[in-house]
């Protein structure tokens, strides 16, 4: 899964690699994103003309789906599996109608120590695993869900598959990126067929990794020390 990750960009950087027209929430660079906080996300949504307008938004993380009667499960919705996102009632309408893209500089996972297998909490390693230049751009979900006080939440999920043999042995899934060939053809909501959406999503064989601070499992904290490698 992809539970922590680190988004340290501003919003004139997302305005001028993804093309955004539209500013709709002002995004706060952080080096340490939960599940619950808002984090930046790219969509194309279409406006009174019927023109699709690129938009930076910050949707919650953890996608609570339309019908759901509250928001309490959001934090385990944070990722949906490329296996069957599809199929899922959570997330196959919002493949085919709700797709972003969400920038970060890299992600957190955990590698159980040596010698902790079985161990009722054991000892872990924070790594962060990032490509060698640029942004990761993870493939998202977003959703749209109305309070009982009538206010509208937006909300966004991650889609993971399958850790590459690189990867592997420090956790067993991956977030999926896009292309930025296809940035376009994922974003556009002409595009419903949740078929030819998945089709587009892929994996980045280039991400390098390394051991950091056990600071990070603490959300309090926030600063670019969390995403430096670990001293010896």
């Amino acid at each position: 899964m992809c539970g922590r990750f680190a988004a340290s960009a501003s919003t004139d950087d997302y305005v001028e690699v993804f093309g955004v027209a539209e500013v709709v929430d002002e995004v706060q660079p952080s080096f340490n994103l939960a599940p619950t906080d808002p984090i930046p996300a790219i969509v194309e949504r279409l406006d009174a003309d019927g023109a699709a307008v690129r938009k930076l938004v910050a949707p919650r993380w953890g996608l609570v789906p339309s019908w759901s009667k509250d928001a309490a499960g959001a934090a385990r919705m944070i990722n949906a599996r490329f296996e069957t996102v599809a199929e899922k009632p959570a997330f196959r309408k919002a493949l085919g109608a709700r797709r972003c893209l969400i920038p970060a500089d890299g992600y957190f996972e955990w590698h159980v120590l040596p010698g902790q297998e079985g161990v009722k909490k054991p000892a872990k390693q924070p790594f962060f695993i990032r490509p060698a230049s640029g942004l990761f751009v993870m493939a998202g979900l977003y959703e749209f869900w109305r309070t009982p006080m009538g206010e509208w939440l937006t909300t966004a999920t991650i889609i993971t598959t399958s850790a590459t043999d690189a990867l592997g042995h420090i956790h067993d899934r991956m977030p999926m990126v896009v292309d930025p060939d296809d940035w376009a053809s994922w974003l556009d909501p002409a595009q419903t067929r949740p078929d030819a959406a998945a089709s587009l999503l892929v994996v980045d064989p280039d991400l390098t990794f390394y051991p950091v601070s056990s600071a990070v499992g603490n959300v309090a904290n926030n600063s670019p020390e969390l995403i430096e490698p670990l001293r010896p």
